[in-house]
């Protein structure tokens, strides 16, 4: 154009400078910017407006900040690409500052709301700040801004609200803003599954995804089928998942990395390796996370030799391993007490593949030292720790001094975490039950005074089980389920058949002032004895009874699952925050090492 000497218009340069913006081509760019400021039209709004975007997506902040300083006269258009390039840049407090400080010129020149420069593009942009801000205050009060200016019923605006309230951790409000909204699109349903499943709130993701499918109102996609089967690998919801995964199929989406690396993560999570693995195996395409998922599969379920031979698969394919894949490698080392291999691959991570230990690396190797009994070596490689030692990493060295009985470094530990999170009734309840495993009765009273006085409630232990795609949870003593009677008068049939088969109950740390009929009888109602026999009871002969609870499986209810799988000669997995119990025929595939 101007080699044929045209000379170009106001429309000439934005086309321009969008397309440097979209090459992120910043040297055209500049020179754009040059022949815009010889001809005149630097100070455009609609030119300016695309410089301001072009700087940001170049990375440029100060430049595109110096443009939108000069323009004379601000549109929603100059501020709107503004705060997004803030929000673009990670910058997402100089976006809400901008906002703010548009807010203050609004009310000092007296504009109304109708006219002022915020529409829901621009809204957009600024929650899109608040998402990464994650300061609640903040979020609820743009939210009423959103609400006063007649914004709430924009679709990209109530979807991206779902988001920034989720990432404040207020779940219940992003599922309050998509109740509420009118009009919903794929985006918008696939928001507030993915918000509940990443919560934890599985039932929900999977009554939301259903009622979707009932309504009819958008045609679900791959990041919907992901998001559905998070939530099922979550809450062990293997009959939803195994729908899902047909689904996957008839809609030809196996190939898809994201679809296929979750479908593992989910048969991993619900007790099912070996299917994972054939699923692993058909995927076309495998990116790290593929490889990761099923390096953690396998560790969860205590099989390390076939993790490190995916890893060392892995590394033959020419797919580098990154810090989460040293995670599940560690993890997986941990769970089968393969201290020489752990130690190994943590060096190797360091000098072979240049990873930097991150705080999850060191907890890994905490771990794997405190549970084999290399206590000292455990807490010296913490106090070697660069980073400071996070509450995981004490957490795991007080849970290795319970098992070994250690209580010089258990009270270390404790000191360590009370100091971190001092409302946290898992640490009173750990050094509790170092002390009562001493015999150190008075030390436990003192523990449960201390408790008391400070406020510290434990939490409650519960387990789960799915019967015909209906997910029931049991707690402690449970009598609130309606087949209650039926359970306990089960319960105590098996207790006669247990003591025959050499059962005795593990009495040792439980309250001392109680006499032994009632040991007995607080051990034997633990909520996951009561959901394996409710699996028993309701479920057909030779099927395997799957149960999901919240705690660390106790001696004593590992070692009756144990003596119940072979009497009634069933498979049971029970799968705590750790790792996969799989108990047939009196075994646990845990080797008793857990």
């Amino acid at each position: 154009m101007r080699k044929s000497a045209i000379n170009p218009n106001r429309s000439t340069f934005p086309c321009a400078i969008k397309s440097c913006s979209a090459l992120c081509d910043l040297i055209s760019g500049k020179q754009a910017h040059q022949q815009a400021f010889v001809f005149g039209y630097a100070s455009d709004l609609f030119t300016s407006s695309a410089l301001i975007d072009m700087y940001s997506k170049c990375g440029e902040l100060d430049d595109a900040r110096n443009v939108f300083d000069e323009i004379p006269h601000r549109n929603v258009v100059s501020w709107t690409s503004m705060i997004n390039g803030y929000v673009q840049n990670d910058c997402a407090r100089e976006a809400l500052l901008l906002f703010k400080e548009r807010l203050v010129e609004e009310s000092e020149i007296g504009v109304d709301d109708d006219e002022g420069c915020v529409d829901g593009v621009a809204m957009v942009a600024i929650l899109a700040a608040c998402s990464r801000v994650c300061e609640k205050n903040v979020t609820r009060g743009v939210h009423g801004f959103v609400i006063k200016r007649g914004l709430d019923e924009v679709l990209g605006v109530g979807n991206t609200l779902i988001d920034a309230y989720a990432k404040c951790g207020m779940v219940e409000f992003s599922r309050k803003v998509f109740d509420e909204m009118n009009d919903k699109d794929l985006i918008s349903w696939n928001s507030v599954i993915a918000v509940c499943a990443q919560h934890g709130l599985a039932d929900k993701a999977i009554g939301v995804f259903q009622s979707m499918v009932s309504n009819a109102e958008a045609d679900y996609n791959a990041i919907t089928l992901s998001a559905v089967l998070l939530a099922c690998a979550h809450s062990g919801a293997l009959r939803v998942g195994k729908e899902i995964h047909v689904q996957v199929i008839k809609m030809c989406l196996e190939s898809n990395v994201f679809v296929g690396t979750s479908i593992i993560d989910m048969y991993c999570k619900c007790g099912r390796v070996n299917t994972a693995r054939r699923a692993f195996d058909r995927m076309n395409f495998k990116n790290v996370k593929s490889w990761s998922a099923m390096i953690a599969g396998y560790g969860m379920h205590g099989q390390a030799r076939e993790a490190l031979k995916v890893l060392s698969d892995m590394i033959n394919a020419g797919v580098k391993p990154n810090s989460i894949s040293f995670i599940s490698v560690l993890s997986a080392c941990c769970h089968a007490g393969m201290v020489d291999e752990g130690w190994h691959w943590f060096c190797a991570m360091q000098h072979r593949f240049n990873i930097k230990p991150s705080v999850e690396h060191y907890g890994c190797m905490v771990d794997l030292f405190g549970r084999a009994g290399y206590l000292k070596r455990a807490y010296n490689l913490i106090m070697d720790m660069r980073a400071r030692p996070d509450f995981v990493i004490w957490c795991s060295l007080l849970a290795s001094c319970r098992i070994h009985k250690n209580v010089e470094l258990g009270e270390i530990s404790a000191r360590k975490l009370l100091e971190l999170d001092p409302n946290n009734s898992g640490y009173y309840t750990l050094l509790s039950n170092i002390y009562a495993d001493a015999g150190r009765w008075e030390d436990v009273k003192k523990m449960r005074v201390f408790m008391k006085n400070h406020g510290v409630v434990k939490s409650p232990g519960f387990s789960l089980v799915e019967l015909k795609g209906r997910v029931h949870v049991f707690l402690v003593g449970d009598r609130q389920h309606p087949q209650h009677e039926k359970i306990y008068a089960y319960l105590k049939e098996l207790s006669w058949k247990l003591l025959e088969a050499g059962y005795v109950p593990s009495v040792g740390s439980v309250l001392h002032d109680v006499d032994e009929e009632e040991k007995e009888m607080t051990l034997r109602v633990h909520s996951e004895k009561l959901a394996v026999v409710f699996g028993i009871m309701n479920s057909a002969h030779g099927a395997t009874i799957q149960v999901i609870k919240n705690l660390r499986t106790c001696e004593d209810c590992h070692t009756t699952v144990k003596l119940i799988s072979k009497i009634i000669d069933r498979e049971i997995v029970i799968r705590d925050p750790k790792r996969f119990h799989h108990f047939s025929k009196g075994a646990c595939s845990c080797g008793d090492y857990w």
